[in-house]
């Protein structure tokens, strides 16, 4: 399956800018998470944590798997099961907590 997507050097390399921003970004805010659950002992906020890991996991491992050569499709798949999870333990730890 061929991708109808450019993906023109500056493409490339905008995509590859964007998931940095996020790896960064989302690193710290589950790094703030966890430091919060240690510091506390909150299983809500590990949770979180791990949820929020989990979306960032999602977006690095889909683009390099696209960077690497996959096809388009499995990569979004593969970012979008990720994402899914992610906020579904984001969503448990907020409920939880209530």
């Amino acid at each position: 399956m061929t991708s109808h997507i450019s993906s023109g050097p500056e493409v490339v390399l905008v995509l590859a800018a964007a998931r940095t921003v996020i790896l960064v970004l989302g690193a710290l805010v589950t790094y703030y998470a966890y430091k919060a659950y240690r510091r506390t002992g909150a299983p809500a906020l590990r949770a979180l944590a791990i949820g929020f890991g989990f979306v960032v996991a999602g977006s690095v491992a889909g683009g390099t798997l696209h960077a690497a050569g996959m096809d388009v499709v499995p990569s979004l798949l593969t970012d979008s099961v990720f994402t899914a999870v992610g906020f579904a333990l984001i969503l448990y730890s907020l409920h939880a907590d209530a």
